[in-house]
């Protein structure tokens, strides 16, 4: 009985084939390489030992390809279908083979593996050619077929998937074991699928270019600007003849060596009958750099341009969400792999006017050295529909302006964007108008507009706090000379800070906390403990706990995005229905595949449609009677509302506004400090401002791209608003006090200060000066407020 050694040894493959592997396999070597060493073709007396090894090699590899999904770009798409960025580790976008052109097929299979369709994964007759070729001369001829390279290119392929060096140095190396592996995987792959499905997957799995092309489809369109489908014959040709030697035959690299390669195919596919006479000499005759259109593909949202920033608020999005992956890196590794087709909120027209907008009023290279920042959101929705700044984004600018790039996007958080946002000053005051309709009251009851210094630990701040402190805050107005008492209508209009503290007075700040986080209040910072420590909130899932409960915050003095800011006006705008933003519309893969995405989770009862239309009532006064009264409205007289906004010192100014169809925020001011003083006077795109204020530069920013956005929206009207809410007009009482502190009537100083929310304990600071103490538990006064009439 035969041993199992034996058995195993005479399971042998017939002379011919067996001779071809082996002249295969050393014309992989070449003449430096296994010839060099001594090994020729054995004599007949030395075949049996020869099979033996050759036999023992073959059947110790796999047997068969295991093919994955080839790594391929994902693009991002506005709302329009533009492309707006591509992402790749490899440029390579997949196609079946009907959408490539018989041009490009016939160029491949001439000078590539003309027996295409005649071997069965090994071309004996083309490797005696090259074996004699080899012997005889100091050329040397490869003899690899499609198959063959296929598989090669699938093995490098899932190397570099697996991010594994050595199994991609393994793939490349030039032994007879990968030929003898790649052989035996060529043979058993033709027997699982079609001639069709192996020249489709080599088309596909290449490199046709030394700039990270892969595939015909992405070759055809970097070098001719078209789909692969459209490629005539001479196109065809340059791009087989690339894949050889990549670096080499680059046309874009050495089109003298890319023509002579190219006429080389073009006689080939003359020779098989692929074209004719005249096709060839036409062909051969016209200079490669008259054929090409180079239009490179740029990875990364550099190449989305205006919309840079937008494109980097998507990504962020995908690499935040389990739906793509369930770590980090999985979700990253399908970015620029998976193939994904990004559709998303964008409108391309609301962002050229966006993006021109804000560039405009404060451009990048000003002697104000501001930064700005425009975003609008769709009531009810919650997509984002614009979204720029006027400082580019890294890798964007040109020139000396280079040194201003970022990568932090001013209108997001900090997870999307790296920002630890703005303090939003009167922008929070709708907040308290808000909980103060719903706490029972009134836009004509009357309120004191006193300057008054409060003790913190007065405010009304159950059951969430422990106590406020004893520490004192004075609140002021950026002009000092409002006093007596005011409806809270015209508070609103004329953002009055001290009528506005008198409201909150009144008020229960854990209730206001609840109000501001069903509005859309959202923070990006935070006081912790008893120093001052106000660091980005890292979650993806803010929670009502995270907004500060301080009597400062009555006047804006947590920071935010305008992005927050944005949805926060809204839900104002669309009668009371908050949507968390949303970027993104659907995403699918290469084989359409859907993804789950982040929806805009949108809670109809955020507010009382009553409460939202009658603060709407009150903040269209903003546009005639107050502090944007110089805007007019809008061009077209479309109902309109909004609302100034100044920080401490002038640091921050926004000015953000809505129509039923559009709210839109925009900020204007120092993106590395809450308190930078721009009260003394600056000069801002050759216009002096001094102070600045919210209807500075942000308010006509915010009206000239409004123009633009609503120009072919119909034209809708607010919700009515509740008398019950309106209110009776009262006569003005005489001025009242309060038993925690003095009432001041005094001009007083240029203040706009409404006390820090964070801070320890200390002395109390000068009138206006910004520097209120603060208590042990963050809750004292100091840095924040608004510009009280900040226009």
């Amino acid at each position: 009985m035969a041993s199992p050694e034996s058995r195993r040894i005479t399971r042998t493959i017939p002379a011919g084939q067996l001779v071809a592997l082996l002249l295969a396999f050393v014309l992989a070597a070449g003449a430096g390489g296994v010839l060099a060493a001594g090994f020729v073709i054995p004599a007949v007396a030395g075949a049996n030992a020869a099979a033996d090894s050759t036999i023992e090699i073959y059947d110790e590899v796999p047997a068969e390809l295991e093919p994955r999904p080839l790594s391929q770009q994902s693009r991002i798409y506005a709302s329009n279908g533009r492309l707006l960025a591509t992402f790749y580790y490899q440029n390579r976008i997949v196609v079946p083979l009907d959408q490539i052109s018989e041009h490009m097929q016939h160029a491949v299979i001439a000078i590539e593996d003309e027996r295409f369709y005649e071997h069965n994964g090994i071309d004996a007759r083309g490797i005696t050619r090259a074996a004699v070729n080899n012997f005889s001369s100091d050329s040397t001829q490869g003899a690899s077929t499609i198959t063959q390279q296929y598989v090669k290119n699938m093995l490098i392929e899932s190397a570099l998937q697996d991010d594994d060096p050595f199994a991609v140095i393994d793939a490349h190396e030039d032994s007879l074991n990968r030929k003898l592996r790649e052989a035996k995987m060529a043979v058993a792959l033709e027997k699982q699928i079609s001639k069709e499905e192996i020249l489709q997957g080599y088309l596909n799995v290449a490199q046709f270019g030394s700039a990270s092309v892969y595939g015909v489809e992405s070759a055809s369109r970097y070098y001719f600007d078209k789909s692969a489908a459209d490629l005539t014959p001479v196109e065809a040709a340059t791009i087989a003849g690339v894949t050889k030697a990549p670096g080499l035959f680059d046309p874009t690299r050495n089109p003298d060596k890319a023509e002579e390669r190219r006429n080389a195919v073009l006689q080939n596919m003359w020779k098989l009958g692929y074209i004719t006479n005249e096709q060839r000499d036409e062909a051969q005759a016209t200079p490669i750099e008259d054929t090409l259109d180079v239009t490179p593909t740029s990875a990364g949202c550099q190449a989305a341009n205006q919309a840079a920033f937008f494109c980097d608020y998507v990504i962020k999005e995908v690499l935040l969400d389990p739906a793509f992956g369930e770590t980090r890196a999985d979700r990253q590794e399908l970015l620029y792999r998976g193939g994904l087709e990004i559709h998303t909120t964008l409108d391309w027209k609301k962002q050229k006017a966006a993006y021109k907008t804000i560039n405009q009023a404060v451009p990048e290279d000003d002697d104000s050295n501001l930064e700005a920042a425009i975003v609008t959101v769709e009531p009810g929705t919650g997509e984002i529909l614009a979204m720029a700044q006027n400082v580019p984004y890294s890798g964007t600018a040109e020139g000396d302006k280079a040194s201003r790039d970022t990568t932090v996007n001013f209108n997001a958080d900090y997870l999307h964007g790296a920002s630890g946002g703005l303090q939003p000053g009167s922008n929070f005051k709708p907040v308290v108008l808000a909980e103060w309709l719903r706490s029972g009251h009134t836009l004509n009851e009357r309120v004191s507009a006193n300057h008054t210094t409060y003790t913190v630990g007065n405010f009304q701040a159950s059951p969430c706090t422990n106590g406020l402190g004893t520490s004192p805050w004075d609140p002021r107005n950026a002009e000092g000379n409002t006093g007596g008492t005011m409806p809270v209508l015209q508070a609103t209009y004329e953002s009055v800070n001290t009528a506005y503290v008198s409201m909150g007075y009144q008020l229960n700040l854990c209730d206001l906390r609840h109000t501001a986080y069903e509005m859309g209040f959202r923070p990006t910072s935070k006081s912790t403990g008893d120093v001052e420590d106000r660091g980005p909130l890292r979650t993806t899932d803010v929670k009502e706990k995270d907004i500060d409960v301080v009597a400062p915050m009555i006047v804006g003095t947590q920071e935010t995005s305008p992005l927050a800011v944005a949805s926060m006006y809204a839900t104002i705008a669309s009668g009371g229905t908050y949507c968390s933003p949303v970027a993104i519309n659907e995403v699918t893969g290469p084989g359409g595949e859907s993804y789950e995405v982040p929806q805009a989770d949108c809670d109809k009862n955020a507010l009382a449609s009553n409460i939202a239309n009658t603060m709407v009532y009150a903040m269209e006064r903003v546009f005639t009677d107050g502090t944007a009264r110089r805007l007019g409205g809008l061009e077209d007289g479309r109902p309109v509302a909004g609302k100034t906004g100044t920080s401490q010192l002038a640091a921050q100014t926004w000015f953000s506004g809505f129509t039923p169809q559009l709210a839109t925020s925009v900020w204007v001011g120092s993106i590395e400090s809450q308190t930078e003083d721009h009260t003394n006077g600056l000069w801002v795109d050759g216009e002096y401002f001094e102070p600045l204020y919210g209807s500075s530069v942000a308010a006509p920013a915010w009206k000239t791209y409004m123009d633009q956005a609503v120009k072919g929206m119909p034209v809708q009207d607010f919700g009515e608003p509740d008398p019950d809410l309106i209110g009776q007009v009262a006569a003005p009482p005489a001025p009242p006090t309060t038993d925690d502190g003095d009432s001041d009537e005094d001009s007083g100083d240029d203040g706009g200060d409404s006390g820090s929310d964070d801070g320890d304990s200390g002395d109390s600071g000068g009138p206006g000066n910004g520097n209120g103490p603060g208590n042990g538990n963050g809750n004292g006064g100091g840095r924040g407020g608004d510009g009280g009439s900040d226009d």
